[in-house]
């Protein structure tokens, strides 16, 4: 029971790091992280659900509270934040073909598709150009940042054996 307890409260604790984090890189970064041109940076976490499924509520709720501060009201607070619901869901679930580079792949389809959608019915957005841009800044966040953030932490968090521990019998 003790186990059990202190293992979830490492994964509350966790989630809610990520959440912090996520909203703070997005509020600091202000001017990047809101509009049809963007790039914020703290997508690069959304790679994290890909070895850690706990992260997934922190980056939502991380997303919610980044996005009452842009200016596009309930709808990008919910609405965006349940884009970047679903896109952890998925990297989570594409987990388990065991493909680190697919990782970062739902965040960015589903910002660029979703968020754009919002913005263009919102704003009058063209909706191919903004959804272009948006995917051009997910790109550069969760690939060009997120991809060797997960490569980093799947090295630290399962190591490959060394040459000793490989079985050379067969």
């Amino acid at each position: 029971m003790m186990k059990q307890s202190k293992e979830r409260n490492k994964s509350i604790a966790l989630s809610g790091m990520v959440g912090a984090l996520y909203a703070a890189l997005t509020i600091w970064l202000a001017p990047m992280s809101y509009g049809p041109v963007q790039a914020r940076l703290a997508e690069s976490l959304t790679v994290l659900p890909y070895l850690f499924p706990q992260t997934i509520w922190g980056l939502y709720f991380g997303c919610m509270a980044a996005n009452i501060f842009g200016g596009f009201g309930l709808i990008d607070i919910f609405g965006g934040s349940f884009i970047t619901l679903m896109a952890a869901l998925s990297t989570r679930y594409l987990a388990r073909f065991g493909k680190p580079w697919l990782a970062p792949l739902p965040p960015v389809i589903f910002n660029a598709l979703g968020v754009s959608l919002y913005l263009h019915i919102l704003a009058d957005m063209p909706y191919l150009i903004t959804a272009g841009w948006i995917g051009v800044g997910q790109v550069i966040s969760c690939y060009g940042l997120g991809l060797p953030l997960l490569w980093l932490l799947l090295k630290r968090f399962i190591p490959r054996p060394s040459i000793d521990e490989i079985d050379h019998s067969s």
